[in-house]
């Protein structure tokens, strides 16, 4: 695995840096708090459309660019730095969802229409508070010439600018996944009550009609809990990189404020006891970056990768938590002033290290990863 960086890497990470920074300022994300603002973005939306962002670990006979997801990790680490909306997220999400399970004629339907940012997309497949839960909320019957999905799926990330749901619904004997319009006959949405810009709603499905075509993948045979799994796994992991983008930012502008800030005559920065903070923001932001970055490059290689997952969770969940308090107490009273903007970094990383699951529970998996290697090497 290539932890260190490629001079390509490098070099495209600064181009996504200008651009989020040009189409993705604090002001946006400010503005995105109110509840009545444009949550559709247009300008950052054509902008990444247009560097390709959406397609960067899709085929090019769909429309992407052809790279990898660890381009696409990239991009991640780039968006927790700026504070991208997280519209942006879903979308990715739903793309690499119906690429990982869709059939050639699924891919072909709809990824050129995501990629290129015509389309908005979000997901449902994993349970938010816990995302090695993949088992269905929704409840598929199918009639002669299409399905009814029925059920409530909880916590949708940004389903009121989604064009389409990518969701899993159980029959009575597999589970099949959809791509629902999102603005299907049956289909209602009631918005949740979240910290900063976020936003998630709870989605009621009432015997909502999706014709066979709607299907990712084979009708007949379903999708496995494994394929499922890889998919929250994705998630998860890039989720991680969101999170350590975010440590990038709260660190930086905390170094630059030690040397601002003086007690007793010189820069909080010369004091030893602020220096040991600042090398511990370094140590947890420095593991938790490698972690990411190697559950990314193995689900990239075809892995699930939930032992890696479960560690790059940990790892990213408690640098996000430990920088950020700790990028606070640094600041002193300044630091809990709203028009300093620091808040909004600790908000998103109190929300981006819950969602799928904290630390305790990334721990919980990496317990049953080695439960089942254990059992898997005692003798019979």
């Amino acid at each position: 695995m290539k932890a260190i960086p490629t001079a390509e890497q490098r070099e495209f990470a600064a181009s996504l840096r200008a651009l989020l920074s040009a189409e993705s300022p604090v002001s946006l994300v400010r503005a995105l708090d109110d509840p009545h603002a444009d949550r559709s973005t247009p300008m950052l939306w054509k902008a990444l459309a247009d560097a390709g962002v959406f397609g960067l670990a899709i085929a090019e006979e769909y429309g992407g660019s052809g790279g990898s997801l660890q381009d696409l990790a990239v991009f991640y680490a780039e968006a927790g730095r700026a504070l991208c909306p997280t519209t942006v997220h879903s979308s990715v999400h739903a793309a690499l969802a119906i690429d990982q399970l869709g059939s050639p004629d699924n891919k072909a339907a709809w990824l050129p229409r995501l990629v290129s940012g015509a389309i908005r997309g979000t997901t449902a497949l994993c349970s938010a508070r816990d995302a090695a839960i993949v088992v269905p909320v929704l409840r598929a019957d199918s009639a002669p010439t299409h399905w009814r999905l029925n059920g409530t799926a909880d916590y949708v990330a940004d389903a009121d600018v989604a064009d389409l749901l990518v969701v899993s619904a159980t029959t009575r004997e597999r589970t099949v996944v959809f791509v629902v319009d999102a603005h299907a006959t049956g289909l209602s949405m009631e918005p949740l009550e979240l910290a900063g810009a976020h936003r998630a709603f709870t989605v009621q499905f009432d015997d909502v009609a999706v014709t066979a075509d709607a299907v990712l993948g084979d009708e007949q045979a379903g999708v496995g809990q494994d394929a499922l799994r890889r998919v929250a796994n994705t998630a998860v992991a890039l989720a991680s990189l969101d999170l350590v983008g975010i440590g990038e930012a709260v660190l930086e502008r905390t170094v630059d404020y030690t040397k601002l800030r003086h007690q007793f005559g010189r820069p909080i920065a010369s004091f030893q006891a602020a220096q040991h903070l600042v090398a511990n923001m370094h140590i947890a932001l420095a593991a938790a970056r490698l972690a990411a970055q190697s559950a990314v490059f193995w689900i990239a290689h075809g892995r699930t990768a939930t032992r890696e997952t479960a560690v790059a969770r940990m790892h990213a969940a408690a640098a996000a938590r430990l920088i950020t308090l700790d990028a606070h107490q640094l600041h002193g009273g300044i630091g809990y002033v709203t028009e300093t903007d620091l808040h909004l970094w600790s908000e998103r990383a109190r929300l981006g290290s819950t969602l799928g699951g904290g630390a305790d529970v990334a721990a919980a998996w990496l317990e049953e990863t080695l439960a089942d290697t254990a059992a898997r090497r005692e003798p019979r």
